[in-house]
């Protein structure tokens, strides 16, 4: 696409006027606000140009422009500056990340609200979880007369407990026969039932028989389980004009309810390890998020990748974002990196 620098600086001024404002940006604001030095019938006719290309667009008759999608991606790809994120914001990321360490899951949850606190956008972060992370044991400890918590280890070393109830519990050495007796069958099938071995090992089992069965239902269970999924600021969306029709707003809250989709939105990996994606509008093939702009990264935990995306509207401080969103993975990946010694 061939630019002129003056088609670029006009571009600029109408995509920063309106990420700040939300209203469509005319010539007079440009000339008024954006040191130029060309007049306001100059600014007009460029401006024609730009809609020409596709870079720009005009909402209403007699209004002025805002960004199209396609102008947008040109900015992020060519125009957008740095931001530097302020000291007291990267000082409460890292904080917040080394105090919640010990418990993963609610340090996912920490993340997601502070990202939808620090952007003023909505915010996803998916569990860290390997592919083809396989069930490598169990253990069994008895709780009570009628319960059983089941510690299962993955070969990434990923911890996990599921209590079991049932109308008998073993005692202590027939647990442990029973862990014994489990541990191998999952060394010769893991989490898939094999229906011969599985029955067999049920009848050795069989005043247990219960209990037995919804272990072997829990182990099943791990191999379709999804990653955990945690969102914050989806009211903030709310905040923003552009959704103050009843309908967008449905559309919004909608889509941020369906985990499936929000899992699989981050997931897709067309970007690199550690790298920021950024989607805009209708790059994303989803009708529901044609006026939304999604920017993702990833993390790692061990050999466990999770996922973190902020969503915003299309005219959402893609800079800002950018920064904020590489310095909490950053600190996320350096205090992991830490506490699993690399």
């Amino acid at each position: 696409m061939d630019l002129s620098s003056r088609k670029i600086k006009i571009l600029e001024a109408i995509i920063t006027d309106y990420i700040k404002t939300g209203d469509p940006v005319g010539s007079r604001t440009i000339s008024k606000k954006y040191p130029l030095g060309i007049s306001s019938a100059t600014i007009r006719n460029e401006m024609s140009d730009l809609e020409d290309m596709g870079l720009i667009c005009q909402p209403h008759t007699s209004a002025g422009r805002i960004p199209s999608d396609k102008g947008y991606r040109l900015y992020v790809d060519r125009l957008m500056g740095h931001y530097s994120v302020p000291e007291e914001e990267s000082i409460f990321l890292r904080d917040l990340i080394s105090s919640n360490i010990s418990r993963i899951d609610y340090l996912m949850e920490q993340t997601a609200k502070a990202l939808a606190r620090l952007t003023n956008y909505a915010t996803v972060v998916t569990e860290a979880k390997a592919e083809n992370d396989r069930l490598r044991k169990i253990s069994l400890v008895g709780v009570d007369e009628h319960s059983v918590v089941m510690v299962s280890v993955t070969e990434s070393k990923k911890v996990e407990n599921t209590i079991l109830r049932a109308a008998k519990i073993p005692d202590f050495d027939v647990l442990n026969a029973m862990s014994a007796a489990i541990n191998n069958y999952i060394s010769l099938y893991g989490c898939e039932i094999n229906e011969e071995a599985a029955g067999s090992l049920l009848k050795s089992f069989r005043p247990y028989g219960e209990l037995a069965a919804k272990i072997f239902a829990a182990i099943s269970d791990m191999e379709n389980k999804s990653s955990d999924v945690y969102t914050s600021g989806v009211n903030n969306i709310l905040e923003y004009p552009e959704f103050s029709d009843i309908e967008k707003a449905k559309n919004v809250f909608r889509i941020l309810e369906q985990k499936d989709i929000l899992r699989n939105l981050l997931k897709d990996n067309s970007c690199g390890s550690g790298t920021v994606q950024i989607i805009i509008g209708g790059e994303s093939n989803l009708s529901q998020l044609k006026d939304l702009s999604i920017i993702k990264t990833n993390y790692s935990l061990g050999n466990n990748i999770g996922f973190i995306g902020i969503i915003g509207p299309t005219r959402m401080n893609y800079s800002q974002t950018v920064s904020v969103l590489k310095e909490m993975t950053e600190s996320l990946n350096e205090v992991i990196n830490k506490i699993t010694g690399g």
